[in-house]
Formats: structure tokens, C-alpha cells, sequence
């Protein structure tokens, strides 16, 4: 059986195929960033999961994607605590980009992630390639849930954000000074903290009048001048960019299609596919290539 795992920073999908290549088992667990989540969380998100316990000494191959294991110490770390509860698979840990482009394209394309952080890569048809090395939430991670997340903070303090809207916003969120800087800085994943007000976007609340043309134009605004510092730092750095379709992954590109279309207008670069949950094109990939 073949474990293959999705995981943001927020989040992690487990799919479970058989030989066949049907799915005999889905669950999720929270996030397993190891470059953000400390070592003995990690542990204990997978071994309190119930779903999990039942396949820890029957899995045999387990194929791990997600934030954070790009670089080698965190990669590693990762790779020991799923070696240490899936004693009889064969581990493998890659970074999220890899899944990305299995789930979005098998030609060359530029295939980009918009989740709690962001990062986009290019595929060559044979080999993924890094634009930058990444410095994570506090100096890059451009148009992602946490960027999004901080414009929503600092323009409710500096009254940026449209009156109704804040109303609405300090109804949803505790904006308590304290709290926000409690959060920040003392307690872990700071970046999903952040990311979590990037809902107010992308999730309105019930009462909220969205025929309001100054709401409307807020968020266009918001949205539309991440988008564009993403193509700047995270697209125009490929050559190629202007030759190849360029792909997104996650939620926040799904629900902001017709934003990215307009921002890459400009730059005469093709929108590729968007897809909103990388697993499924995943499954897609492993039936063809795996089974």
C-alpha cells in the first residue's frame, strides 16, 4: 500500500491506494511544516491521529510532500519521526513544489502555490528548478495566506479598511493588541495565525453587502497588489515565464482566478491550469506513473 501526503502548513491530506490504485483511505491532520512546527508537535499530530495509528506497521511505501522540506535539517527531521511510526515503509520526503507539479502539468510550465505561504517553481518537463531560496513568512511568501493576512491587520489599525468592514472584522477576529502580539511572538506558527485572517477575503461573512462597490474595490485592490509583487519576485524571475503556461495551486488562486488573469495581462504571460487541492491531481499522477 502507498501512503501519499499533501501537507501545508495549515494542513495535511493522507490518501491511502491499494495495488489497484483506489482509494481505501482519507484523513487529514493539522499542518507539518518542520521548518515552522517544532519537533515534538510534528510527533504528535501523526500519532494522535486515529486513522493513522491503524496503518503505522502496514504501510509500505510512504510518499511525504509538503512546506517546509525543501532545505535539508528540516527535511531530515521530518523524514526520522515518519520513519519512526511507519516502521515498515520506505520513506520519502519532498518539498511541496514537487506535488504541485505532478498534480498541475507533465510539460514544461511554471507552476506556482498560494497557501498559507507561496512559492512557485519551474518545470522543464524532466527537472523542477527554484526561482530564490525562500526566507519564509516574515520577509517573502507574497499574494499567500499570511501576506494577505498582515494587510488585513495593519490596515484595520491603520484605518485603511473600509468602515463596515471593520466592524465586520472586529467581530470575527480578537484584535486585542495583546493577543495579536501574543500570537506573533510568543506562541508557535505565527504564519498560520497570520494566514488565518485571510478568510475574512476569501470566506465573507453572512451579513456582509458585497454589492458594495467600496468593499468590492478594497478587495480587488488587497488581492490584485499581491498578485502583482508574486509575478514580480516569483514569476518574471524565469526566463521562460513569458513561453510557458503558468499553473497556481490552493484555495487562494481558486477563489481569485479572475484577479491573476488581469494581473498577468500586462505581461502577456498564459494562465495554465488552477487547481484548489493538489492531492486530487496527485491521486491522478500516482494511477499513471505508480501503479
Amino acid at each position: 500500500m502507498i501512503l501519499i501526503t499533501d501537507g501545508g502548513s495549515t494542513k495535511c491530506d493522507w490518501i491511502l491506494l491499494d495495488t489497484k490504485g483506489n482509494v481505501s483511505l482519507k484523513t487529514r491532520t493539522l499542518g507539518l511544516n518542520p521548518a515552522v512546527v517544532p519537533e515534538e508537535e510534528l510527533a504528535q499530530r501523526i500519532e494522535f491521529n486515529k486513522d493513522l495509528q491503524s496503518l503505522f506497521k502496514k504501510v509500505t511505501t510512504l510518499d511525504f510532500y509538503g512546506a517546509g522540506c525543501g532545505t535539508k535539517t528540516p527535511k531530515a527531521i521530518l523524514k526520522r519521526i515518519l520513519e519512526t511510526y511507519f516502521s515498515q515503509a520506505k520513506v520519502s520526503v519532498n518539498e511541496d513544489t514537487v506535488a504541485a507539479v505532478h498534480a498541475a502539468t507533465n510539460k514544461p510550465g511554471i507552476v506556482c502555490i498560494l497557501g498559507t505561504g507561496s512559492n512557485s517553481s519551474y518545470y522543464d518537463g524532466k527537472t523542477i528548478m527554484n526561482s530564490v531560496e525562500s526566507l519564509g513568512y516574515t520577509l517573502m511568501d507574497e499574494a499567500s495566506g499570511n501576506y494577505f493576512g498582515k494587510r488585513l491587520i495593519r490596515d484595520y489599525f491603520y484605518k485603511k479598511m473600509p468602515a463596515v468592514l471593520a466592524e465586520e472584522f472586529e467581530k470575527r477576529f480578537n484584535l486585542d493588541p495583546d493577543h495579536i502580539k501574543l500570537n506573533l511572538y510568543k506562541k508557535p506558527n505565527p504564519n498560520m495565525y497570520l494566514a488565518s485572517f485571510a478568510e475574512f477575503i476569501f470566506n465573507p461573512g453572512e451579513n456582509r453587502p458585497t454589492s458594495a462597490g467600496e468593499i468590492n474595490g478594497y478587495f480587488y485592490k488587497l488581492i490584485s497588489e499581491g498578485m502583482l509583487k508574486f509575478i514580480e519576485y516569483k514569476i518574471l524571475c524565469f526566463k521562460e515565464a513569458q513561453h510557458v503556461p503558468i499553473h497556481f495551486i490552493g484555495s487562494i488562486a481558486h477563489f481569485s482566478e479572475d484577479i491573476i488573469r488581469n494581473c498577468m495581462k500586462p505581461y502577456n504571460l498564459e494562465l495554465g491550469n488552477i487547481i484548489r487541492r493538489p492531492i486530487d491531481g496527485l491521486i491522478d499522477y500516482y494511477r499513471e506513473n505508480r501503479m
